[in-house]
Formats: C-alpha cells, structure tokens, sequence
C-alpha cells in the first residue's frame, strides 16, 4: 500500500477480535514491553476509550483497511478529586508518520475524555523523545514532572498534564412553549425606555 494515497479512517476498539491487532502494532513501534495483562486491564474496561487508525488504499472499500495507528486510554477519578483521563500507549507505523495520525488519534480521544466529565489528561512519554514532546506540547500539555528510570530500559520520563475546562451541565428545556413563556424569569425587571412615545425614537443609520 501506497501511504501517501492512502485515506485514513478511525474507529473504536471492537472488542477482542482487534487485541491482537492492538497488541502487534504497538510491539513493533513503542520500546516499552508489555504482558497481555496490560492491555486487557485498558481494553476491557475502557473500551470506547481505544481508538484505531486504518489506512485503505486508493479505491478501497471503507472498513477493509488496515491498522496503522492506536491510541489506548482510560478515565477515573484521581486521589486529588479530578476526574482524569490517560493516555497509556499511542503509536503510528513508522511507514505512515508525519500523515497527522498521531495528532487525529490524541484530539479524537481527550474529546472522548472531555465529554464524559475529565477535567484533565495525563501522559508519560520518555524524556528524549522529541518527536512526541513536540506533538503533545502543540496540543497544550505541559511538563508536570521528570521520572527518574521510569520505563524498564533504564530511561527517564516527562509527565505531561492538559487541563479542561468542566463541562457545563445541560440547561433544562420547558416541555411545551407554553411552560416556557409561562415560567418565572430569572433576570432583573427591565430598565424603563427613555423614549416613552414609539414615535420619539431617533433614527437609526443601517448599513446596506
């Protein structure tokens, strides 16, 4: 497949007829080892929360393509009272970098995150990896922390933070217009006009 002419689509986890797709694709492009635990404690319980990138060639079929990328998270409440979200794995096959994939699968996944109440969204990624530090960093992360030999090879570590603003809950709609024009309003009485006759209103100048 050709990656420049490819078209790229996303879409959620299914469930376990994509782990193994999951687990390949990160085992050949991250450096950080894991056990099929780790990715079944993500997948199992935040699904919606795993996204997946395909490429199809020029003149395929929607939903035959191929995996390209993965962005694996989860959501809870943290021991400070903010409902966090956490990036834990995202990864883009080397043939199909610098496409904007990586970028599409974060935005796509902190809105996920955003929607169902995170306050803020958290990362680690190792401490010389530019590349990544440069993505997050133009999506609004900010360095939190150095870890100190915090992967398994022996590297250091950022933790990067976002923080989002709460989501306003949704206001309250009237049954019927009815309701709506018979309900008490919550604003101050209206100021008195200065102009007490229709008629002692002074011209005013609309633009074309």
């Amino acid at each position: 497949m050709e990656p420049s002419s490819a078209s790229i689509s996303y879409r959620q986890y299914a469930g376990d007829r994509d782990l193994q797709t999951v687990i390949e694709l990160i085992h050949s492009e991250l450096s950080e080892p894991y056990v099929v635990y780790t990715y079944r404690y993500f997948l199992d319980q935040w699904p919606q929360l795993c996204l997946i990138a395909e490429a199809t060639p020029a003149g395929g079929r929607r939903g035959m393509g191929s995996p390209v990328g993965v962005i694996v998270c989860k959501q809870s409440t943290h021991k400070n009272g903010a409902h966090r979200g956490y990036i834990a794995m995202l990864c883009v096959a080397s043939t199909f970098r610098k496409r904007g994939i990586a970028r599409s699968l974060v935005e796509r996944a902190v809105r996920k995150m955003h929607v169902r109440g995170a306050t803020e969204v958290v990362l680690e990624t190792e401490f010389d990896n530019n590349a990544a530090l440069g993505l997050y960093e133009a999506l609004g992360f900010i360095r939190e922390k150095r870890l100190y030999r915090f992967y398994l090879n022996g590297k250091d570590a950022f933790r990067l933070v976002l923080a989002l603003a709460p989501q306003l809950p949704p206001r309250p709609q009237p049954a019927s217009l009815d309701q709506y024009w018979n309900e008490p309003s919550s604003y101050p009485p209206a100021t008195p006009s200065p102009f007490a006759e229709e008629d002692s209103v002074p011209p005013v100048d609309v633009d074309p």
